[in-house]
Parts: C-alpha cells; sequence; structure tokens
C-alpha cells in the first residue's frame, strides 16, 4: 500500500513502492535517483558487490566398517577453513562441517548415509544465493546426490566430491554413462574419472591439496576472483598425464567467485586504465625514461634505473 509504514523505508510521496531482492524497500522516485539502499560488502581494494548469502556443507569421513580411509576429516577441516574466509579475513560460506574421525564408525557417532542424505537435502533448501558441497570419503550416493541439486532452487551449486570412480556424478545410465544432465546453474568438480580411484599423498587427498592451493590464489584471475571453472583448470594442468584426471562437468551462464584473494592488479589501478586508454586504439606514450636502450633517450632527458629494472 503506497504511503504505508514499513520497515527500512525510504518515504516519498510519489512513485509506486517496488521490492527489492534484498527486502530493502524504496519507492520509484528514490529508485530513479539511485537512492534505494543496497547490501554492498567492501573489499581492502575498494571494491564493491551486491554481497551474496552463501552456504557450504564439509563432509569428511574416514572411518567406514572394516576400513580406515586417513586424511579425509583433515582435507575436510582444510576446505572449510578456506571457504568461511576470503583472503582479506572477510566472510565468506557459512559453513556446516560434518566428520567422521577414527572411532565414528559405529555409534551414535556414526555418519550414516540417511545422516548424510538429511544434511544435503537440508543444505539444498537454504534460502541462499550460493550452495557448495564438499565430500571426501567413499560410499556416496551418487545420483542422488545431483538430483537435489536439479531440484533445488538456489541459482548456483558446486559439488566438489573427492572419492574413487567420483566422475559419475552426473552421469545418465539409462542414457549414456558419457552424458550429464544438469539444470543451469549447477557445476560438478570431481577428483578422477568415472573408472580411476582418487590417489593419496602421505596424509592428505592429492586432488584436495590441489584444491585447496586453488583456493588460496593459484586459481585466482587478476582481480582475484576463484571460480568453479578456474579451480578444474589448475587442478587438471597440474596433473600430470598419468596421474588420476579430474573432471568438470556444468551447465553455467555465470560464475561467481567462491573466494577472493588478494588480486594481482589493486582494483585502483584497474580501474586508471580507461583514463590511459580513454578510446579504441588508444597508444598511450610512456615516460622515456622506461626505454631500455640508452641511446633512443630525446637529448635533455635522464634514464631512470628504477623504471628499467
Amino acid at each position: 500500500m503506497i504511503g504505508a509504514t514499513m520497515p527500512g523505508a525510504i518515504h516519498r510521496a510519489a512513485g509506486p513502492t517496488v521490492k527489492r531482492p534484498d527486502d530493502t524497500w524504496c519507492t520509484g522516485t528514490a529508485r530513479r535517483e539511485r537512492r534505494c539502499r543496497f547490501r554492498q560488502t567492501r573489499t581492502k581494494e575498494g571494491r564493491e558487490d551486491m554481497s551474496l548469502k552463501k552456504a557450504a556443507l564439509v563432509v569428511g569421513i574416514e572411518d567406514y566398517p572394516g576400513s580406515w580411509l586417513p586424511g579425509c576429516v583433515k582435507d575436510a577441516t582444510t576446505v572449510k577453513e578456506l571457504l568461511s574466509r576470503n583472503d582479506d579475513r572477510s566472510s565468506n560460506f557459512s559453513c556446516i562441517e560434518l566428520l567422521g574421525p577414527k572411532g565414528t564408525a559405529s555409534g551414535s557417532s556414526q555418519i550414516t548415509r540417511v545422516l548424510l542424505r538429511h544434511h544435503v537435502r537440508d543444505i539444498l533448501a537454504k534460502k541462499v544465493d550460493m550452495a557448495l558441497m564438499y565430500f571426501s570419503g567413499h560410499g556416496i550416493v551418487m545420483h542422488e546426490i545431483v538430483e537435489y541439486a536439479n531440484d533445488s532452487k538456489i541459482p548456483q551449486i558446486t559439488i566438489i566430491v573427492d572419492a574413487c570412480f567420483s566422475g559419475k556424478l552426473g552421469a545418465v545410465p539409462a542414457i549414456k554413462e558419457d552424458r550429464a544432465v544438469l539444470r543451469e546453474g549447477v557445476a560438478i568438480l570431481t577428483a578422477s574419472s568415472g573408472d580411476e580411484v582418487a590417489v593419496m599423498s602421505s596424509d592428505r587427498s592429492l586432488f584436495t591439496s590441489y584444491v585447496c592451493a586453488a583456493l588460496e590464489g593459484g586459481a585466482a584471475d587478476v582481480r582475484g576472483d576463484v571460480t568453479s571453472a578456474s579451480i578444474y583448470a589448475y587442478v587438471e594442468q597440474i596433473m600430470g598425464p598419468l596421474d588420476q584426471r579430474p573432471m568438470y562437468k556444468a551447465n553455467v551462464a555465470r560464475l561467481d567467485a567462491l573466494r577472493s584473494c588478494n588480486p594481482v592488479v589493486p582494483q585502483d589501478v584497474l580501474r586508471k586504465l580507461v583514463e590511459y586508454f580513454p578510446r579504441l586504439n588508444e597508444e598511450h606514450k610512456l615516460d622515456p625514461a622506461y626505454e631500455p636502450d640508452h641511446g633512443q633517450h630525446p637529448p635533455g632527458t635522464t634514464p631512470d634505473p628504477r623504471k628499467e629494472a
């Protein structure tokens, strides 16, 4: 109702009331004047973005009846720590941790398929903009995970699975195992193909150690953003042709950052590019002191060794 008092409203006499996705109310007049208030996050470099609501389920199970799979809990804990905070220590994903260390293969602390299924469905039912699921262990029911993701209303979902034969995730055997059916917004990254085991290195998984290195900045672009695609590109290039082959399956129209790292080029420097090159095909003349050949310096100029280092 126009003119009614609402929490957080900007009251104007004219213009219809409009509901924004971030629960901020403003009037049509205020919107035209660009006075709507939005939730924003500002990094140390001054970059402003609409804040995304992110939720993650991080699972590491290493104790199974009759067997022990070391390293899964440590891997999951490291992934959770990286996802929780960006490089500048700003909040990132709100994480739920589900760990099954040695000694939990039975009893009340056992992580059963029923319990895991409950947590997966719960995280994918959250009202968030982005969800991520990381799983380290074995015995995951792969087709169920994809079904839950395809049915979820969350715009962007990333599934990272560090398990043997995990490349089958998303495959549809009834059609053909090398085909995947994913709704838009879902991306899957797995440790190996559908017929390979996932290798351990010392007390950690080889795949997850590379994923963590990617999240720490190894896969960051010039702005410092790490996406599911850049993680795959980073891991795939590190692993040799004789190693297990990671798999990446996605049906995405956009890739928002899973984690933000310190950018290689500060944002204020990138913004100056439009000043240096205001027009198409613009040539920016450098200070002659940058010329490496001292003979090219115009008469009366002095080479600057610092600029030629």
